[in-house]
């Protein structure tokens, strides 16, 4: 046998048991691995493989297996050419990871009684048993769909039990990918630093600008609306007014971009609303008749906009930083790439079925799991389930929220996601409100999907709170995120998320889907 990288010790344990001494008795020629009676037993056509060489109750830790990490360079330069090009596989900032002791020695198997969870804090996989699992019963996971070899020695007389720890499925069946002969999208180069920062023609897609703000540097350019207004020529009535005034009903935000007061000489003219009928005033006051007066109906964006705009009414000056995307690592490209990739391979299944090929995956944030801890993936269902509505998105977007509904407090690892308890007077606080994200169900998420989403789902997606969306396949026609429009863009809504488009390459896209229909 050759040469194990993990400790091996000998099980002489005797005990009053028949059934122990019939596990030690077909033991005696195996090592016993570790304390749970772990054993590594060689079967014809599977090679070697994990076994139980004694009863190993549910929910037991069978293995936490360290992970050896190197680099890309390293595993190009080296690795692959060698025997562990046969048990490496991708770690999620972009190096190659090696599982030590058993974790590298699991066999696969549909009916898997062994699920496993990847801490990358501490660079290791632990792996625990789903069921009981018996003496002399091999001890396999489940490597995914898109298997790469031919499975020998299957279990099909079990029942199916608990599966891959949900955490994990998706980043762990990415991990094992690697041998399957799918079309990927394009390779990008992601040697270097993992930390190392790319930018422009680097990274493998293109940030989609939202808007162009008009700067309106010229009086022609400069968009008014009607208001009304008044003036108070005594200017111990003006806290009054102010006062009135958010009591009244009348304040807007279509006016927060302009003063309030404007003062010229011994006059000081308020602004009320911009209501299509005159403003009923308080009787009691010494002020004069409201008008209408032509505004600006944005800030002011430049300082030579600015000085144009206050010549109509005070306005603020509200410069926008020009527009600049998220800085990107090496590791996170590695981690989106990751994902492009999973869905890639998930479109491809559809193939075999009558369902548009269209496939959604929001994984575990790169940076903060706390958000969400585990993984989804969604296909388009509206043909199976004859319901317009079971759109990739949507879908995925109703499973997020059945699982958050599901999930126990407790489990939600303090996420910032759920409901902050309600003050017991039935008050509402003012951070319960002002918190802009709270009790949305993608807020700080990143979806990937094949093709642009339509305009409901990109809508969906916007009332969902989403952080970005990637998408390979433009729809120009049908699309809400730059197609037919571009929904986070739109004046008014009360959220943008970012929109990226990842190049692809001939033959790495998914399958085709009619211009007309709405993805």
């Amino acid at each position: 046998m050759a040469t194990l990288p993990f400790a091996v010790t000998t099980s002489n344990t005797s005990t009053n048991s028949g059934e122990s001494s019939t596990e030690n008795s077909w033991c005696q020629s195996n090592w016993v691995l570790n304390r749970e009676g772990c054993c590594i037993r060689t079967s014809e056509g599977k090679g070697r493989g994990v076994y139980a060489s004694r009863i190993i109750p549910p929910q037991t830790v069978i293995e936490v297996s360290p992970v050896l990490l190197f680099t890309r360079t390293e595993y190009n330069d080296y690795g692959r050419h060698t025997i562990l090009d046969h048990y490496v596989y991708k770690w999620r900032d972009g190096r190659m990871a090696l599982a030590l002791g058993l974790g590298s020695i699991f066999n696969h198997s549909s009916h898997p009684n062994v699920s496993y969870t990847i801490d990358p804090a501490h660079q290791c996989i632990r792996y625990t048993s789903t069921r009981t699992i018996n003496p002399e019963e091999e001890m396999c996971i489940f490597y995914g769909q898109n298997l790469w070899f031919d499975p020998v020695g299957t279990t099909e007389n079990l029942e199916p039990q608990v599966y891959l720890d949900q955490s994990d499925q998706s980043e762990f069946l990415d991990i094992l990918a690697i041998g399957i002969e799918v079309d990927e999208v394009e390779p990008w180069d992601t040697s270097g630093d993992p930390h190392d920062i790319l930018e422009g023609e680097a990274l493998p897609f293109i940030w989609k600008k939202l808007q162009i703000d008009e700067e309106e540097e010229s009086m022609e350019d400069i968009r008014t609306m009607q208001a009304w207004a008044v003036d108070i020529s005594n200017s111990k009535y003006i806290a009054t007014m102010l006062k009135w005034l958010k009591q009244s009903g009348l304040e807007s935000d279509t006016l927060s971009h302009l003063k309030r007061i404007r003062k010229r000489d011994s006059i000081s003219t308020l602004l009320l609303s911009v209501s299509s009928s005159v403003p009923v005033l308080p009787t009691n006051i010494d002020i004069g008749d409201p008008y209408q007066i032509s505004v600006p109906c944005n800030p002011a964006l430049t300082q030579t906009s600015l000085i144009l705009k206050n010549t109509l009414w005070p306005t603020v000056y509200a410069p926008r930083r020009k527009w600049e995307p998220e800085k990107w690592s090496i590791a996170k490209v590695q981690w989106a790439r990751d994902a492009i990739n999973h869905i890639v391979r998930n479109t491809a299944e559809t193939a075999s079925s009558d369902e548009l090929p269209v496939v959604a995956y929001v994984p575990k944030p790169f940076e903060d799991e706390a958000l969400l801890s585990r993984s989804f993936t969604a296909k388009d269902t509206r043909i199976s389930t004859g319901h317009p509505l079971r759109h990739a998105a949507m879908n995925i977007i109703r499973n997020v929220a059945d699982w958050r509904a599901q999930t126990s407090p407790a489990d939600l690892l303090s996420d910032p996601l759920k409901p902050a308890p309600s003050p017991s007077n039935g008050s509402l606080r003012i951070s319960d409100t002002s918190c802009n994200g709270v009790n949305y169900l993608l807020t700080g998420l990143t979806l990937f999907i094949t093709h642009e989403p339509c305009i409901m789902c990109s809508m969906a997606l916007l009332h969902s709170r989403v952080k970005e969306v990637f998408y390979i396949v433009p729809m120009p026609q049908t699309g809400g995120c730059g197609g037919s429009a571009c929904l986070p863009a739109l004046k008014g809504v009360n959220h943008r998320y970012s929109i990226a488009h990842w190049r692809q390459k001939e033959g790495s896209a998914p399958a085709h889907l009619d211009e007309q229909i709405d993805a």
